[in-house]
């Protein structure tokens, strides 16, 4: 089995409601998403697929949902206030904790036709979240 992974850097904000710690309060993060893409047999270039493929189907995703954006559970009360003020959010059926934001980009990936192994995002240097299906 051949493998390879792209690496891209976005930033976004949020807040775990029910945390029980300081993570319930309104943070941002600057993070790394590494796509890991899997192929039993190499195509006819010797690749499992060009690196710039899976850039440009994740940055896409990245740019339109979740960079620079505030994201939210769909219950959290501070919605009213982001929708009056035309501040830019989105609501999740989850809480968005890393574990939940590699989920969402590992299924966009797969609904691309993207062989994918598995997502790893780093929230912080030291701490990290990996979605994958097995």
């Amino acid at each position: 089995m051949y493998t390879i992974t792209k690496e891209v850097y976005f930033c976004y904000g949020h807040r775990l409601m029910n945390h029980p710690g300081k993570c319930r309060h309104l943070h941002g993060h600057s993070v790394k998403a590494a796509i890991t893409i899997k192929q039993e047999h190499l195509n006819e270039q010797g690749m499992v697929c060009d690196f710039s493929d899976i850039k440009a189907c994740v940055e896409d995703y990245i740019n339109e949902h979740l960079d620079h954006n505030f994201l939210l559970h769909k219950n959290d009360p501070i919605i009213p206030y982001l929708t009056e003020t035309q501040e830019r959010f989105i609501a999740l059926d989850q809480h968005p904790t890393a574990e939940v934001l590699s989920q969402m980009i590992y299924q966009h990936i797969k609904e691309q036709g993207f062989n994918v192994d598995q997502v790893t995002l780093w929230e912080t240097a030291s701490a990290h979240a990996c979605y994958r299906e097995d």
